[in-house]
């Protein structure tokens, strides 16, 4: 019986590290553009601080990559969340969205934050800077509603 736990335990192993060099995710660092949320709307020091904290990792092109994003199968897991943070709204392309989706995108950022979906809550454990307190919320509530406010007066000239 020990022998066949050991050979169990030396194959797990094995796979381990074999898996390690296998569909490696490639890691996205793309340079900041004028396309860039935070640029195209010269948005203020504390605003930009809570979204670069709480946001960028999963929508933009500059997410920051924890030692534990090398290590397989939890970069597959980081990668993927990554992918899917990006296809969804990508804080880096903000300047080439139209009124409608960039006004859209905001409600929803609004929304998710109030109902605490986002940051997603599998994420907060290892990057405790990333929760928004309440007062967080708040800011980040008026800043989104004046910014779609200022969409809302731009589609109409």
């Amino acid at each position: 019986m020990k022998k066949i736990l050991r050979y169990i335990l030396l194959f797990i192993l094995f796979a381990f590290v074999v898996i390690q060099f296998i569909n490696r995710p490639e890691k996205i660092s793309e340079p900041v553009t004028d396309n860039d949320i935070i640029l195209s709307l010269n948005i203020d020091d504390e605003i930009a601080a809570m979204l670069k904290t709480s946001c960028y990792d999963c929508h933009s092109d500059q997410p920051r990559y924890p030692w534990y994003s090398n290590v397989a199968p939890l970069s597959w897991w980081i990668g993927d969340h990554i992918e899917h943070g990006r296809d969804e709204l990508n804080f880096s392309l903000w300047g080439t969205y139209t009124a409608r989706r960039r006004d859209h995108k905001l409600e929803e950022v609004v929304e998710l934050v109030e109902k605490r979906e986002m940051p997603l809550p599998n994420y907060l454990p290892m990057h405790k800077d990333a929760e928004l307190s309440d007062e967080q919320i708040e800011k980040l509530r008026n800043w989104a509603n004046a910014e779609r406010a200022n969409i809302a007066a731009e589609t109409e000239n």
